[in-house]
């Protein structure tokens, strides 16, 4: 078996700088890191966890508290949860996923948590590790989230280009960060175009949408756009309006917020504005064990903009 001393020698490097690549990477320039990486593949050496656990005075674990309601979420935390394990696991991290009840059972180093409300934040002050959020908050948290309000300023003007003379925001009713920072990015957008602002905000269920729409259908004029504040309401404004006869997207447009599966299986496929929980899980990952070698110490929030995914909800801008 390849020890340590091997790595060193075929990267021409010391044994001690070996230890730090490993123990203490962010010590080393990346250079170093590149070379006793590239070292150790070549030999297949693989790090002893336990002995880097004990000599750091670690666990190796990193608990994933998801504080949200599991039963209607979809796949987005699955594509969040393969983000975080994958970044973990190069630098010899375990994942653990936890509930509130069971928290503390067990050590670790640090808290990625998901899906907190506000009533929430008395609770998760009495964690005593280094903490990151997935999500903007108002209580001095690092997070990692979406620009929200950019997203939705980006789905209006996308609206206005392809001249929809009705522009309506269906959001949640939720009194938290990102809902409001969704609001307001629609709000500023269609105040920018002088346009008349029409805000609804409902339960995150596609019922509930769907509801929206046969209450209030002679309402709706043609040429109006629907943008949502997730993919689950966008969904079931559709479905109601081709229920109702509405035909999409000549006289009725739809975006949604998301991106992650339900887009997909809509008929059309929804437009939507695509987040990278992929991207975003790595950088909750790399955030939480930077906060873990800084003992707590805060860093910067990641934030990272969505991507419009065009579907068959939104007219052809080229038509």
């Amino acid at each position: 078996m390849p020890t340590l001393n091997d790595v060193a020698k075929k990267a021409n490097v010391s044994k001690m700088t070996v230890s730090r690549v490993i123990n203490h990477p962010d010590q080393v320039t990346d250079e170093l890191k590149l070379m006793v990486h590239a070292a150790m593949k070549e030999l297949n050496y693989k790090p002893n966890v336990m002995a880097k656990a004990l000599a750091n005075n670690r666990t190796q674990i990193i608990k994933l508290l998801i504080l949200e309601e599991m039963d209607y979420v979809e796949p987005y935390y699955m594509q969040l949860l393969v983000g975080i394990a994958n970044e973990l696991d190069k630098h010899s991290y375990g994942l653990q996923l936890v509930t509130k009840r069971n928290t503390k059972i067990g050590d670790s180093d640090g808290y990625i948590v998901c899906g907190m409300r506000e009533a929430d934040y008395e609770w998760l002050n009495t964690l005593d590790k280094p903490m990151v959020l997935f999500g903007e908050n108002t209580h001095g948290y690092d997070f990692v989230d979406s620009n929200n309000q950019k997203s939705i300023e980006r789905a209006v003007e996308y609206g206005v280009m392809l001249n929809y003379e009705t522009i309506i925001f269906v959001g949640m009713d939720v009194a938290e960060p990102f809902a409001r920072s969704r609001e307001k990015g629609y709000r500023l957008a269609m105040a920018r175009f002088g346009l008349e602002q029409q805000v609804v905000k409902l339960e995150n269920r596609s019922r509930y949408a769907a509801i929206f729409i046969k209450e209030n259908w002679t309402n709706f004029e043609p040429n109006t756009l629907f943008i949502c504040a997730s993919d689950r309401l966008a969904l079931g404004i559709s479905r109601e309006l081709k229920e109702r006869g509405g035909e999409i997207p000549e006289e009725f447009g739809i975006i949604g917020h998301d991106g992650v599966f339900l887009d997909q299986i809509a008929y059309p496929f929804l437009t939507t504005l695509k987040q990278s929980l992929d991207e975003m899980g790595v950088a909750a990952a790399q955030l939480v064990l930077n906060k873990v070698n800084a003992a707590g110490l805060p860093q910067e929030n990641a934030i990272f903009e969505t991507e419009l995914k065009l579907g068959g909800t939104t007219r052809d801008p080229f038509v």
